[in-house]
């Protein structure tokens, strides 16, 4: 299954998956009505996940985290996507898009200054990239770093910055030059929550998601030293959040395999025990052909996810398979919490019925790391441009 040599060997990591499933099952699940109303994890499962290594799954060994590479990472994130969301989002972005910038650009001394402790689930990290004019496209940014000695100065605000209510660490990525035939003019620095002139906002309220933070994020006048530019490199941001956000992408196609199941599930659970008019209503065709349509997206989906997560730890393919996992499975799972509210009639649009929960939380896939339709430009002129280099 895998083109690389993992970490992690075959057997080990069929262990680790074990008990993450049982974690998910067990603990986190009978909670989920908790985690939505208070809008919180608990402080216990928290504690429990960051025991379990799970802030720092995907960060290399020497860091401290288990060094689970793409292959095994979404199976973990098809596990975590079965259950709320707001669980795996509290450790989503030091695994994912933040802590996957420090692994691939930054310096040996910028990993040892924060991966060890974003491992342990001490460190908080946050990916600051989205703006008000620059979300999936970051070439609109407009948030600005200007040289003041050997250090730097940052402005601007940044919007829907996830956990940036509990961050003790933003990647931020500002603009140090107009963009350029030499460059994009984009670089990325390490900015501590504490560090005056950083302003969070109030907690976002939002449709769906309960227990997963996300707030406006302002930075006025920020002083940084050398040591906050991650790579040492002005111009490494905009590689630095495309390749982040290609492996997001195939990380939040396989949590929305991993909701697209729970609805099936769900589905299968309640068709087979209601009845309507003494039938149970899985007797009915049409109820049938829903739950079909439900199973063949989920199947369709995993193997998707599977095959884009080998092609990029191959280096096969690492832009456009993942822009197809996420547009695919997101939209699968969309339409697999719409036919599960179906199935459920009147009771799927019940507060505290799962399938309520679901059909709102997975609405948001379809938005984040890129949405749909930048994913469709970015495999439609993908393809274009590959023919037109063929043909030269």
């Amino acid at each position: 299954m895998h083109t690389a040599n993992p970490d992690v060997p075959d057997d080990v990591f069929a262990d680790v998956l074990r008990q993450i499933t049982d974690f998910v099952r067990k603990s986190v699940l009978p909670r989920e009505l908790e985690i939505e109303t208070t809008d919180a994890v608990p402080a216990d499962l928290r504690a429990l996940a960051a025991e379990m290594g799970l802030f720092g799954y995907a960060i290399p060994q020497e860091w401290g985290g288990l060094g689970l590479d793409l292959v095994q990472d979404v199976e973990v994130a098809m596990e975590l996507g079965y259950t709320s969301l707001a669980f795996r989002s509290m450790f989503g972005t030091n695994n994912g898009i933040a802590g996957q910038v420090l692994v691939g650009f930054g310096t040996k001394e910028q990993q040892a200054r924060w991966l060890p402790g974003m491992a342990a689930g001490d460190v908080v990290a946050s990916f600051a990239l989205t703006e008000a004019g620059a979300g999936s496209n970051p070439a609109g940014l407009r948030t600005t770093a200007t040289r003041d000695g050997d250090g730097w100065v940052i402005d601007g605000s940044k919007q829907f910055i996830t956990n940036a209510p509990q961050a003790d660490l933003f990647l931020v990525f500002a603009r140090t030059q107009p963009a350029s035939g030499s460059g994009t003019g984009i670089a990325v620095f390490l900015v501590p929550a504490t560090a005056p002139g950083v302003e969070v906002g109030t907690k976002d309220a939002k449709m769906g998601q309960q227990g997963s933070h996300t707030a406006d994020v302002t930075f006025s006048q920020v002083r940084v030293g050398p040591e906050a530019l991650v790579g040492g490199d002005g111009d490494i941001g905009y590689r630095a959040a495309m390749t982040s956000l290609a492996r997001g992408r195939i990380n939040v196609a396989a949590l929305a395999v991993g909701c697209a199941r729970r609805a099936l599930d769900e589905s299968v659970a309640y068709a087979a025990s209601a009845t309507q008019g003494g039938t149970p209503i899985g007797d009915f065709q049409l109820v049938q052909a829903m739950i079909a349509d439900q199973q063949t997206g989920v199947l369709a989906g995993r193997a998707l996810v599977r095959d884009a997560a080998r092609l990029y730890v191959s280096g096969e393919d690492r832009r456009i398979a993942p822009s197809a996992a996420k547009l695919y499975c997101t939209e699968m799972a969309g339409k697999a919490a719409d036919l599960a509210v179906q199935v459920h009639g009147g009771m799927g649009y019940m507060r505290e019925v799962p399938v309520e929960r679901l059909y709102r939380d997975v609405r948001l896939l379809r938005l984040y790391e890129g949405t749909s339709e930048i994913q469709r430009l970015i495999i439609g002129g993908g393809l274009i441009r590959s023919a037109r280099r063929k043909a030269q």
